[in-house]
């Protein structure tokens, strides 16, 4: 049996990543063959088609265990959950792997360098009188998906500052909350910029809540370097080593670019043609540390 279950830990809705350091929790009863994933909703359209039975019916295939998916609103919540045990693992890019990892209370069990490709792109209406990134100025709103999301806000942040924009003194920041909602703040004037993942525009003209917009609506100012980690799957630390050893070999047997078909998003932010590292060394994500400096975050020494 698959079970998915509504997030019934209210108190995980609150706080940003930075804050999750302070948190402490006691981890929930084991479930030794029940694999409890948490996940970020893809968009706020009930309408919207995410492929959580198939990702339920695929772990399940490899690990042989129960899968229970639990929604979560936020990176932060997600962490939070793996962090205390709630959750065994939650997917996620390379940012907030880095805050979990450096909490010291999160592993990463397995990711996925990235590519030479940029990770974000600020866009504007095509309408829009802005034409590059020298044209923003202090009463410019650029719209972020989130505080602790690598695409919709550390690397357009980043992007921004060698651009010689600094936030909050170049430009007004908005933080959406998503970066579907970051897309609606564009469409209904509350934004004049919107900073989102370089896989959004793609989606133009395909009727996706995701990305409401037809082409030749949108153009891009600028686009972000590229990112050491694209993806890693968080794992917590109060699971047992039997759980642990069969999510080693499924997951990457899971996320991968044979099942983009049935997984979508899920696997779209997965470069094709990298091998996963298994038990990724904590270093790998320093230069996410070094990047993080500039949007003002200090993730080198969580604990």
């Amino acid at each position: 049996m698959r079970l998915r279950t509504p997030l019934v830990l209210g108190a995980l809705a609150a706080g940003s990543a930075v804050l999750l350091a302070g948190c402490s929790a006691a981890s929930a009863d084991e479930a030794p063959d029940t694999i409890r994933m948490a996940t970020l909703p893809l968009g706020d359209d009930p309408n919207a088609v995410t492929p959580v039975d198939a990702l339920q019916d695929l772990l399940s295939e490899e690990t042989g265990m129960e899968v229970e998916i639990t929604d979560v609103p936020s990176y932060s919540a997600a962490i939070e959950a793996v962090r205390a045990g709630h959750s065994d693992i939650v997917m996620m890019s390379g940012f907030p792997s880095a805050l979990a990892v450096n909490t010291g209370e999160v592993d990463s069990l397995v990711a996925w360098p990235g590519t030479d490709e940029p990770v974000s792109t600020c866009l504007v209406l095509d309408d829009s009188p802005l034409q590059s990134l020298q044209d923003i100025t202090p009463d410019t709103v650029v719209a972020f998906a989130d505080p602790a999301s690598s695409s919709g806000y550390f690397m357009p942040v980043h992007m921004l500052d060698a651009a010689g924009l600094t936030k909050d003194e170049d430009y007004t920041a908005l933080m959406s909350g998503g970066h579907d909602r970051s897309f609606i703040a564009l469409q209904q004037g509350q934004a004049d910029v919107a900073c989102t993942s370089t896989i959004f525009p793609a989606m133009a003209g395909q009727g996706s809540p995701l990305f409401p917009f037809e082409q030749g609506e949108t153009r891009s100012l600028g686009e972000s370097i590229s990112m050491p980690i694209a993806i890693s799957v968080l794992g917590s630390q109060h699971m047992t080593d039997e759980k642990r050893e069969a999510l080693l070999t499924a997951i990457p047997a899971v996320w991968n670019t044979d099942n983009a078909d049935e997984l979508g998003l899920y696997v779209e932010g997965i470069p094709e043609g990298v091998e996963p590292i298994l038990e990724p060394e904590k270093d790998l994500f320093q230069p996410f540390v070094d990047i993080a400096a500039v949007a003002g975050v200090d993730i080198s020494d969580l604990e």
